[in-house]
This record gives C-alpha cells, structure tokens and sequence, in this order.
C-alpha cells in the first residue's frame, strides 16, 4: 500500500516531533498495539510492569518509568477498542533540565496496519516500525527501447529510479559501398537481436529477483518494442510482469517521464498520477479560466474564510505551521487538502508560484 502525500506528511511531523525528545535513563515509554489486538491486554500487561519498575534502583528513573506507565494506561483507556490500523502511544518525562517533570503522552493510528505488538523503554521513542511506513517499497519497472537504444528504470512512488543505458552496433539505415542488400539486412537483424538480447540481460538482472516490483511497462517509437516483447528474448516470469506496451516519441529520460505519462492508465492507483492530475487541472484552468483558481497564501487563505475553495493545494516544502494554519481553516468549510510534493514538474512549479493554491467551487469574474 502506498501513502497518499497527506498521510506521510502527518506521519512525517508525528516522527519529526518525538524525535527530539532524549531520556536521562531508560524510562521514555513506547507501545505498539497490533490491529485487532485487544487493548485491554496492553493495559493489563501495562499494570505488570509497573510492579517490575518499582525494582528500579535509582529513585527518579523509577519515579519516572512508573508515572510515564500510569499516563499510558490512563491514555489507553480512553479508546473503547482498538483503532483499525492499531495504535502507536508513547509517554515520558521530556522536561529539558534534570529534576523537573514534564510528563507528556502521544498516540497515533498509522495509515497502514500495525502487525507487531512492543513494549519498549529506552532513552528516546522507538519509531522504527512508523518510519518503515514511510518507506515506499513497491515499484514498477520502465524499459524503454528503439533499434538503437534502451534504457532501464524503476518508477518508486513519483521518482525515476534511472537503473541501465545500453546502446546497440545496428548500422544505420544506409549500407556500406559493395554491401548486398541482402547482406546488410542480415547484419542488421543480428545486431538487433544482439541488442535485445544484451537488454534482456539486463532486465533480467534488474528485476527477475526483487520482490516488490509490481508490474514492468515498455515503451519505445515505433515497432521495435513489440518485437522485443514478443519475440522469445524476456523470460516467461518477466514477461507475465509487463502490464503495459506503450508508443513514444523519446528514449532517454524525455522518454522515460513520456512513458509515465502514458501509462496513467495503468498507474492509476500511483500517487504519481492523482498528484499530476490535480496539478494539471489547476495549470488548466489558470491558463484557460483563471476566475476558477487563486494562488499566493494571502489570496488563498482570503478564498477558503470566504468559503470559496473547493481544493486546497500545499507544497510540502512550506512550513509545518502553516500548512497546520491552512488546514484549520479548510476543516471549517469542508475544503479537501492535497499536498503535493516537489518529485514531479508540476509540484516544482507549484513551489516555483508560492508553495499554496486553490481550485474553486465557482468562476470568480473581475
């Protein structure tokens, strides 16, 4: 399952936040509860270990592993059951000067299930197992190809992952002088079957093990893809990978970001492309019906008080505080926020105009 930008930057800040908070000793508490474990468990095994912290030998670290269990159950216990993707709680004295006490407690449902249940206490937070979540792992393999070129790539999450360029020995379209032509179309198609040999080679190195590749797409100008594909170059378990075939005008990397945005068919479910299509639609309308949309913070955060904005748009490079601040204000008119990363041309040019921007709910006219 792949995080939609809005979940990581929340699980992002959630990290970012916890991360800065140190134990004098071992007595920062985190507790992870699995989905659809009982919580009541977790309580209950709460209780014994504050029977096994009061052996504690040194007085404050004792005093503080105990309080920093007694705020988990008291936090714990306010949730009826366990949330549906389970639950990540943590508690402890984060007070900046020794002596003083600043006992503090969060929790969070993870955007995607928890399966492993932890009890911890250690000098800082454990957060391993949520910025796991952050790490996208499934990709799609991109080969591109022509009679002269290839290149090989993986697409994780938005970015092109640039993996292999190989390029092939078939002469060009004109003969050598005393060449037959006969001849010289049997040298050309043994060197283009050496080249898709050479790339399926490659190919074959790049993805036949890696387990998170969910599916290959081809592309290529005219076609020199389809022979590849179809001829007996790319083993079975490969080509059963490949979900999609698509015409090019561009190897390289042109023809590599071509080939994503042909392939919005297949990559539906990839954030690459709902990201790109609320983008366009708003460059759309800037270019075609500018009364439909605003960007700048001032203008836009004037359009959502009005309750104007139907789509909110922030760059995730602007400021955690104000990105907080414009969702404040968008929860109050029913306004969806998106929040678009800089791993596309169009999130660069969405930090390029002022990192925030709005689709409208009706044509505004000067």
């Amino acid at each position: 399952m792949s995080l939609t930008e809005k979940q990581k930057h929340d699980l992002k800040k959630f990290i970012k936040k916890l991360e800065l908070y140190r134990g004098r000793h071992t007595e920062l508490i985190s507790v992870y509860v699995p989905a659809g474990y009982d919580i009541i468990k977790i309580i209950q095994h709460l209780e014994q270990e504050k029977g096994t912290a009061s052996n504690i030998k040194s007085a404050s670290t004792r005093k503080n592993v105990i309080t920093a269990l007694e705020k988990m159950i008291q936090h714990l216990r306010l949730f009826k059951k366990t949330p549906e993707n389970g639950l990540a709680a943590f508690s402890g004295n984060v007070a900046e000067r020794e002596g003083q006490e600043d006992f503090d407690v969060w929790s969070i449902e993870p955007p995607i299930a928890l399966k492993t249940r932890l009890y911890r206490c250690d000098k800082e937070f454990q957060l391993d197992l949520l910025r796991d979540m952050m790490d996208i792992k499934e990709v799609y393999g991109l080969i591109i190809l022509d009679r002269r070129d290839a290149n090989i790539a993986y697409l994780k999450g938005k970015t092109i992952v640039m993996l292999q360029t190989t390029h092939s020995e078939v002469p060009g379209k004109f003969k050598a002088g005393g060449q037959s032509a006969a001849r010289f179309a049997r040298i050309t198609e043994g060197a283009k079957k050496d080249h898709f040999r050479k790339v399926a080679d490659y190919v074959k190195e790049q993805f036949l093990e890696n387990k998170n590749l969910k599916g290959i797409i081809v592309g290529g100008p005219g076609p020199t893809k389809h022979e590849f594909v179809d001829g007996n170059y790319i083993t079975d378990q490969l080509k059963r990978k490949i979900i999609a075939v698509k015409d090019l005008s561009y190897t390289g990397d042109f023809g590599l970001q071509e080939l994503v945005d042909k392939s919005q068919d297949v990559l539906a479910k990839e954030e690459i492309t709902a990201e790109k299509e609320i983008m366009t639609k708003f460059f759309d309308a800037l270019a075609k019906k500018p009364g439909m949309v605003n960007y700048g913070e001032k203008q836009v955060m004037e359009s959502i008080k009005m309750g104007m904005v139907d789509t909110l748009l922030l760059s995730e490079n602007l400021d955690d505080e104000k990105i907080e601040e414009f969702e404040e204000e968008a929860k109050k008119t029913g306004t969806t926020v998106k929040i678009i990363s800089t791993e596309t041309r169009e999130g660069v040019q969405l930090k390029e105009i002022g990192m925030v921007a709005a689709i409208l709910r009706y044509e505004v006219r000067e």
